[in-house]
């Protein structure tokens, strides 16, 4: 039994991150740089706490905490763990998708220029983040065009004269240093010029490309000359975009601000490098049990430079966090440079925040509808599901659904499907994937039963281990038990589920999802009886995307599979079919579905087959599942 007052007192003085905990749930991940002092003061004086809050510490049963050296790297932990399991009570990104960056590989003899999403400490440059993919295409386009810097990833010079060089050489788009015929001094100046576009300087650019221009024309070659004319323009298009000037400014900044209304939040961030507004993104906040300004801000710099891999030297923000220092420590160090965080009352930066602010209010105010409607659909949707099937419970609601799916080629390669949703949403980094292992043939019954039986041996064999090795059990791949299971199927696949379950003595709710005669969703089979979608929209649009997300993560894997394995004839898995008897069949009705199709006397007419081979054909395709 855990004694709340007894634990408190064991609390060190030192830096480090707390977990509250509702039994199995996480509700709240925390970082402090005194654990003594910061944990207590949940549990002292309801003076001066909002309601959020004190509901949340109403349901704390427990609470974790682990100790680090220092409060930059529980910063650092904090981040980790709320990505890891999105607590309901923190303030969390509702999109940390990853933006693209363009890649100059300086390192390299002969570098390339190239799009990622990804940044590592390989002496690369990086220029971004880039909110709009179709523009970062664009200027990776039109420096081709005018640099001619390779895109292949042959090993320079290494591999020089080796190969015939490619169609970019040949069409102007490559100086092709694979043939030797540039040296690496030539081909880093224009690599230099490559990388002053990249920061904006596009006047030296444009400069230069006038100057060949002319030359051009000066010496005749009109169609070079109507060439780096067209460059000329393209770049004109480029830096008419770039209309933000920051007041002189060439400081690479991000500017960040937010609006809150009726609960919801929004925050703005403007990317400006090189004095330039290169682009802008808006981020839905879900708002924690800290719902102020300065937890709001530090949430989102936390959570989205954990990411994010570029960060300028200054970020300006609406609200100053209050472990500024810790964050800018955090940040310089991710950074490989200072960075600063700061708050400013006037002047040009305050205006530039004011613009950011002005945007995130306009944002939210024309998305608030659509956000009303997208929680409707996600976890309004779950509340009415549960209510629809009578599994309510106030102190713990069922927020975790587990749905399952078999797919196969006539019994062959069969495999097995579970993804997760959690409040209406897909958590695609739960889901799972089985090949099947002891049964042969199309046996949709047996097939799950192993699926289950692996998924819940694995969860009691990783709860054991993480218990024995003093682990947090949350942060296993198969601890987290589901609320709730849905069965792509009926009456047979529900007590396919509720066999296993009662094996394992584990009280779960399954219901199968039916599907009607065009193969859409009609309906739960729950408790021995059909549940009538009809009127229940929201249900309805969840339980459909559910059960077309398990098909198709389960039928992706089977094609994966079968693209994998140069698929064996599924004739060789029936007993008594030689290669003879095979070659036979298939030239008698010319494929395996037809001969899927046949009786057992049709298949016993052909040449060298018996009535018991016919027999074991037949058998094959058409055992019923039930009797596995």
């Amino acid at each position: 039994m855990f004694d709340i007052k007894e634990e408190l007192k064991k609390l060190p003085h030192q830096p480090g991150v707390y977990i509250m905990k509702d039994g199995d749930t996480i509700l709240y991940v925390g970082k402090a740089v005194d654990l003594h002092n910061r944990v207590r003061q949940y549990f002292q004086s309801s003076r001066g706490k909002s309601p959020k809050i004190l509901k949340m510490i109403s349901r704390i049963q427990e609470f974790e905490y682990i100790v680090t050296s220092t409060e930059t790297e529980a910063l650092v932990l904090e981040n980790n763990l709320i990505k890891l399991h999105r607590p309901p009570y923190n303030t969390m990104l509702k999109d940390d998708k990853q933006y693209p960056y363009i890649k100059a590989t300086v390192q390299e003899a002969y570098p390339r220029i190239f799009s990622t999403r990804t940044m590592k400490r390989d002496g690369a440059r990086y220029f971004g983040p880039y909110t709009n993919v179709g523009a970062v295409r664009e200027t990776l386009e039109l420096m081709t065009s005018i640099f001619q810097l390779r895109s292949c990833h042959r090993n320079l010079p290494k591999d020089i004269g080796k190969e015939r060089p490619c169609l970019n050489y040949h069409i102007h788009r490559c100086m092709g240093p694979c043939t030797g015929n540039v040296s690496q001094e030539e081909y880093g100046a224009a690599l230099q010029k490559a990388v002053a576009f990249l920061e904006g300087k596009y006047k030296e650019v444009q400069r230069d490309l006038e100057k060949n221009m002319k030359e051009a024309a000066e010496n005749m070659d009109f169609e070079r000359a109507a060439v780096i004319r067209d460059q000329l323009q393209n770049i004109k298009m480029l830096m008419d975009r770039q209309i933000l000037e920051n007041a002189g400014s060439e400081e690479d900044r991000d500017v960040i601000a937010y609006a809150v209304s009726e609960g919801r939040a929004l925050v703005q961030a403007f990317f400006i490098r090189k004095g330039k507004l290169i682009g802008r993104e808006h981020f839905f906040m879900q708002t924690g049990a800290e719902e102020n300004g300065s937890e709001l801000i530090r949430a989102f710099i936390g959570q989205f430079y954990s990411g994010t891999p570029y960060i300028p030297r200054q970020i300006l923000v609406m609200a100053e966090p209050e472990d500024r220092e810790a964050l800018e420590k955090w940040l310089s160090e991710k950074a490989d440079h200072r960075v600063y965080i700061h708050m400013p009352q006037r002047g040009e930066k305050w205006n530039l925040l004011e613009l950011a602010r002005k945007n995130a209010q306009l944002t939210l105010n024309q998305f608030g509808e659509r956000m009303r409607q997208e929680e409707k659909r996600t976890q309004g949707a779950m509340q009415d599901l549960v209510r629809l099937l009578g599994i309510e419970d106030e102190e713990m609601p069922p927020r975790r659904i587990e749905a399952y799916d078999i797919s196969n080629t006539y019994g062959f390669l069969s495999v097995g499907s579970m993804v997760v949703f959690e409040n209406g949403r897909p958590l695609k980094n739960d889901y799972r994937k089985f090949r099947i292992q002891t049964v042969y043939g199309a046996n949709d019954y047996a097939s799950m039963q192993e699926v289950l039986r692996r998924r819940f041996s694995h969860a009691f064999r990783e709860l054991k281990e993480r218990q024995e090795a003093g682990k947090d059990i949350a942060l296993g791949k198969f601890t987290n038990l589901p609320d709730l299971i849905l069965m792509d199927g009926g009456k047979g696949q529900v007590h396919v589920a509720e066999e296993v379950l009662r094996e394992f003595e584990l009280d779960i709710p399954v219901a199968g999802m039916v599907k009607d005669d065009r193969h859409r969703t009609r309906g739960l089979y729950y408790q021995d009886q059909e549940v009538d979608l009809a009127g229940h929209n929201e249900v309805f649009h969840l339980v459909t995307r559910i059960q077309d997300e398990a098909h198709r993560f389960a039928i992706t894997y089977h094609k994966k599979l079968r693209a994998e394995d140069q698929i064996q004839s599924v004739l060789e898995q029936i007993p008594g079919i030689g290669a003879a008897r095979r070659k036979a069949l298939m030239s008698a009705f010319g494929s395996v579905e037809a001969i899927q199709n046949q009786e057992e006397e049709e298949l016993a007419r052909v040449a060298g087959m018996t009535a018991a081979s016919a027999r074991a054909v037949y058998e094959f395709f058409h055992k019923n599942p039930e009797e596995a």
